[in-house]
Parts: C-alpha cells; structure tokens; sequence
C-alpha cells in the first residue's frame, strides 16, 4: 500500500478509537440518569478516573442545587469545579493521599437525614484510589496487596473480591455509612460484565464475596502478600456481607463504546464485528487468537467479509514471571503478539488502548500494528519476540514511533481493540 494511503488508514484507525472514548464522556452521558434533586442536602462522592469528570458534569447539569463533597480521581485526571472540592491520588498502587481522601469521604456522608442525597460518582481505578483498610492492616500492606495482584495475572473481579475484603469502604460500606439517607450510585463501566459489585470494588453496592474467597483467591493465585494480611482474612472468613438494595445507573458501559466504533467503521465502508466486550485472558494469548482470526477473514470471508473491522472489549491481563519487567500494558502486550502472529500479513492493521488514556503505567494509551511494524522494527534493530519475552512492549512501539498518546481522558470503559482487514 502506498504510503499515503496506509496515513489514511492510520488516521481512520486513530479515529475509530477517539470515537469510542468519547462515547463515554461523562458531560454527553450523565444528565439524563440524574435522581430528582433531593429536599435536604446534596452530598456528591465519587471515586476513579473519570469521577472528577462525573462531578463536574453534575454541577453542570444542576446549576441551581447547592451540593457539597469530594471525589478521589488518579493524578492528572482533576478538572475544575465549583463546589465538589476534588483530590488526586496514586493509581495503581495507592497512596497516603488516597487514604485520606478515603476518610474524607466517609466523613462526608456521615449524620445525614432521609432526605438528604448522597450522589457516588463510581467508574474504573476507584480500588486503589479509594484505599481504606480494615483494622490490622496498614497502607503499606495494601500496598503490598495490590502490588502482588497486579502481577498476579489474577482477572479483574478476583482483585476487587481481596480489595473488598480489606476495606472499610469498599463492597457496600460507604452506602451503609450514608443511611439513612438515600445513595443514588452513577457509574462508568470498565470491567467484563459491567457488575457494579466489581466496579471500584462497589463501594455502594452489597459484596456477594467473602473474607474466605479472597483467602482462596490469594491462594489459587499465589500471591506474597503480608502475614498481617493473612490473618485479617483468616479472623474474618465466617462473617457474612450485609445485604441491602442499590440505586445504580450505568451511564457508560464497554459495549456503548465499542457500538460507537462500529458505527464509525460503516462511515468509512468497513464491515464491524463486535467479538465481545468482556474478553479476558492472557494479552499475548489474544493477540495470537485474534491474528487466527484475521487470517480466517482474509482468505475465507469468515466470519466477516472483507474489508472488516474486528472490534473486542474487556480487560486481559500480563502475568509477570520473577525477571523484571520492561515496560507496557494489556494493549501493548496485546498488539505486539499480534504483529508476531500476523507475520507482516497484506492489508492488516490494528489499533488498541486503554480508553483512560493510559495502558498500564505509561503515558500511552496504546499502539498501531500496520503490515510494516516487524519490518520497521528489524531496521530498528528490534527483535519483537524478545521484547514480547520481556514484557516490554511500550519500548517496542516507541522504538517505531507507533504508541498511541491520548494523555488522560477523564473517562473509564476498558480496553478497545480493533483489527482491520482490507
């Protein structure tokens, strides 16, 4: 393909992929699920990255409603308000200042009547940004904690159930804080199944886990966490969570975003499949399955014909062996799998990111596969397997020129793939 037509795919690419992001933009999606403004106060709390922008659209959206609160977001994802004061905290490790924002909320919903309002702005990355723990535990265990599941290759719903089980905010607690006023729960979607008990590890919403699952969970997975940890979860692994019901709206979801891609994929005369938006597994594992996949379309017409665009969701994980790593993300990882698989395949593109803007812990969102990546890469001097070996895919891209940089944008519904055959 000529370059300038191969820029042209690039651009449709990058655009197919800003129009999933701004599908979930909290100022397009949050008035219309607003509660009736409440008779006493309005209390707004919140927790994630999109939450500083959840607030400021509900300020947007209720002018004239004197509200008062505090929301955590992730540095560099604060936004200016006039009354939700906003802290920024550390993502995905927590920090002090996460736990203090953390007592600071639970403060806030404290003393309130039934006609009060208590307005949780909930979307991804609110586990570690809401870090409170439960007696026995210090920051630096959770730190601990967190550190282990991240490397663990554990999916998303077994972290939150050990999250939850160390909190004394998280699976409900901030919800049972704030009766008896009543909690309306806002949430941007960015985990498989859109389970607002796994979301932020809910805060608001009843836990249906345990003390003893996170114990097991820990176990299967083999995770060094700290002794005190252990014997937290042992001491409570015969409670049982309490059980109330819950106010939530979903305002954005995964699949809302990724419907939005495929609507830009027929403005471009492309044929969008949408695989799912809840996939998880091993990065690199789906890069190979979805270059088997591409294969199938380019030779067979199946299941899509050509020119097609696969489109996928949901959150797969990187399983780090005990030699440090480089340095990457899910999508990075994801896409430099599939430039192996795909062999330099004609006609075969690929985009993925994080719709937060940041793919793992770099400033990347994620990267572009084009025919030429390996190509490029061996002028480069850039073996792709060893960098795949290492878990340094974020180098990999960056030695091409291929990461794609968004920087934050304050919003949250997971991963959005996208392999193009034309």
């Amino acid at each position: 393909m000529p370059a300038h037509e191969e820029a042209v795919v690039r651009q449709q690419l990058r655009s197919l992929f800003d129009t999933a992001v701004a599908a979930a933009n909290p100022h397009v999606v949050l008035a219309s699920s607003l509660p009736e403004p409440p008779k006493g106060r309005c209390i707004v709390v919140g927790a994630g990255k999109a939450s500083a922008a959840m607030a400021a659209a509900v300020e947007e959206a209720w002018p004239q409603v004197p509200m008062e609160g505090v929301v955590v977001t992730r540095y560099g994802h604060a936004v200016p308000t006039r009354h939700i004061r906003i802290v920024e905290a550390s993502h995905p490790v927590p920090d002090a200042a996460g736990m203090q924002a953390a007592e600071d909320i639970l403060a806030a919903v404290q003393n309130l009547s039934p006609d009060d309002l208590v307005l949780a702005l909930i979307s991804g990355g609110g586990s570690a940004l809401l870090t409170l723990p439960v007696e026995g535990i210090t920051l630096a265990d959770k730190q601990a904690v967190n550190a282990a599941l991240l490397a663990s290759g554990a999916p998303i719903h077994a972290m939150n159930t050990v999250r939850k089980a160390l909190s004394r905010i998280k699976g409900g607690k901030l919800a049972q804080a704030a009766a008896p006023a009543r909690v309306v729960t806002l949430v941007i979607s960015d985990v498989p199944g859109d389970d607002p008990a796994i979301i932020a590890s809910g805060p608001t919403v009843p836990s249906a886990t345990t003390a003893a699952d996170a114990l097991r969970i820990i176990r299967e997975f083999n995770m060094e966490v700290p002794a005190s940890v252990l014997r937290v979860l042992e001491s409570q692994s015969e409670e049982v969570p309490k059980s109330f019901e819950a106010d939530v709206r979903m305002i954005a979801s995964p699949l809302q975003a990724l419907q939005a891609a495929a609507a830009k994929a027929k403005e471009f005369g492309w044929n969008p499949l949408i695989l799912g938006d809840a996939i998880e597994g091993e990065s690199a594992q789906l890069g190979t399955v979805m270059a088997g996949i591409a294969a199938s379309v380019r030779h067979y017409g199946h299941p899509i014909a050509k020119p097609a665009v696969l489109l996928s969701g949901g959150e797969t994980t990187v399983t780090l062996g005990r030699e440090k790593p480089g340095r990457g993300g899910r999508n990075t990882e994801f896409l430099l799998s599939l430039a192996i698989a795909l062999k330099g395949a004609p006609g075969t593109y690929a985009i993925a990111g994080d719709t937060d803007g940041i793919d793992g812990s770099d400033d990347a969102a994620g990267a572009i596969v084009t025919p030429e990546t390996l190509v490029r890469a061996k002028d480069a001097s850039a073996i792709a397997a060893d960098f795949l070996r290492r878990h340094d895919s974020y180098s990999f891209f960056a030695t091409i020129d291929d990461l794609v940089i968004t920087g934050p944008t304050l919003t949250n519904v997971n991963d959005v793939r996208a392999v193009l055959i034309l």
